[in-house]
């Protein structure tokens, strides 16, 4: 016995699903933590934050003085 099953769905196995939606495909959630990932190994390998931030190289200074 099958049951009528609602506009917009469809039956798998016994259970009752939802027809995907024709269109444009979203960004699902996986995709988008693959992209941050993505983001962060790439400045993490590339150095994107030395880049925008100029180091002046530090000039050592003796913490005592010399010859007294």
């Amino acid at each position: 016995m099958v049951a009528k099953v609602p506009e917009g769905y469809h039956v798998v196995r016994r259970h009752i699903r939802r027809n995907p939606r024709p269109g444009g495909k979203k960004l699902s959630g996986w995709m988008i933590a693959g992209l941050i990932a993505g983001v962060w190994l790439w400045s993490q390998l590339f150095g994107l934050g030395e880049a925008a931030t100029p180091q002046t190289p530090q000039t050592p200074r003796p913490s005592a003085s010399v010859g007294r």
